[in-house]
């Protein structure tokens, strides 16, 4: 099943080009790899280009000494899942002393970072912990690192990079995650997932067009509703005066424009006053309706009167 996540990771895959790349690609997936342990390597995904990415980096940086098994899979979900492997505890024991990696204290070492590649470590990153959700419902990227001090590093980095990032905990693994559409935007483009960040951006555009052509809809409707409980009202009210004989008693310029109301009930005041001998504007309008209000209660004020004498 595609995901946008799994579009990221493909669109990072053709991003890895040189020596310089390879190197700080693979640090960045071996530092956050959960499954790195004294005797041996291992971590599953969903993302085929990104299996044959790990298998390609590890062949290229360690010159074909390194065997990586992988292993191909069925989840209930109907999605293949690829598991990878260095089971050899001399290999696992090799790349650890290549990178100068400590299991049990892992940190950054900006050295293995080098010719401005943080953005291509930082894509490794994103490759073995990272994910980000299909923006069509929520904007959402994290990254499920494997200790504090990773966090600590990583959160220092996208801090220098102007991204603010929070924290959680979630079944006993600390996740760093950025909620903010922009700051998603740009890790997306620093990492190098551009054709991604547009379509993040565009769904984002398409989103906003809906929720506003929504709330125009929801205001227009409620707009309507309020025409109709005021028109409803006026009806009543020229009614009430007629049946009590009392219509001529009304100026001539209420008695027109309550003519036009009941001859057109669903039309708004502005339509009434232009309708008019004499057009005038909504307020005015408003304004002779509200007397033909005033005149009807004092008719029903008399009769309320009559009935208690």
């Amino acid at each position: 099943m595609a995901s946008f996540s799994n579009d990221v990771k493909k669109e990072l895959c053709t991003g890895i080009t040189d020596k310089d790349k390879r190197y700080a690609c693979l640090y960045g997936i071996l530092l956050y790899c959960k499954g790195f342990t004294d005797s041996h390597i291992s971590f599953s995904t969903e993302c085929e280009e990104f299996a044959l990415l790990f298998e390609m980096l590890v062949k290229n940086v360690f010159n074909n000494e390194i065997k990586v098994g992988i292993e191909k899979g069925t989840r209930k979900n109907g999605s293949n899942v690829y598991t990878l492997s260095i089971e050899d505890g001399q290999s696992a024991e090799h790349i650890r002393k290549a990178y100068n990696i400590d299991i049990d204290k892992r940190e950054i070492n900006l050295k293995h970072i080098v010719n401005n590649s943080l953005n291509i470590f930082l894509a490794g990153v994103f490759f073995i912990c990272g994910s980000v959700s299909d923006p069509y419902k929520e904007y959402h990227l994290e990254f499920t690192v494997p200790s504090q001090q990773l966090y600590k590093d990583l959160h220092d980095i996208l801090l220098s990079l102007g991204i603010e990032a929070g924290k959680t905990v979630r079944k006993g693994m600390t996740v760093l995650y950025v909620k903010d559409s922009e700051n998603i935007e740009d890790i997306l483009t620093f990492i190098g997932a551009r054709q991604c960040t547009i379509d993040l951006i565009n769904i984002k555009i398409y989103k906003d067009v809906r929720n506003k052509a929504n709330r125009i809809a929801n205001c227009d409707s409620a707009n309507i509703d309020k025409v109709i409980a005021a028109a409803s009202r006026q009806i009543n009210d020229i009614e009430f005066i007629m049946e009590h004989g009392d219509f001529d008693s009304l100026s001539a310029d209420l008695q027109e424009v309550s003519r036009i109301r009941l001859d057109n009930p669903e039309i708004s005041l502005q339509e009434i006053g232009e309708m008019l001998s004499k057009p005038i504007g909504r307020s005015g309008v408003t304004r002779r309706f509200q007397k033909i209000s005033r005149f009807a209660d004092e008719i029903r004020k008399k009769e309320n009167d009559n009935g208690v004498l």
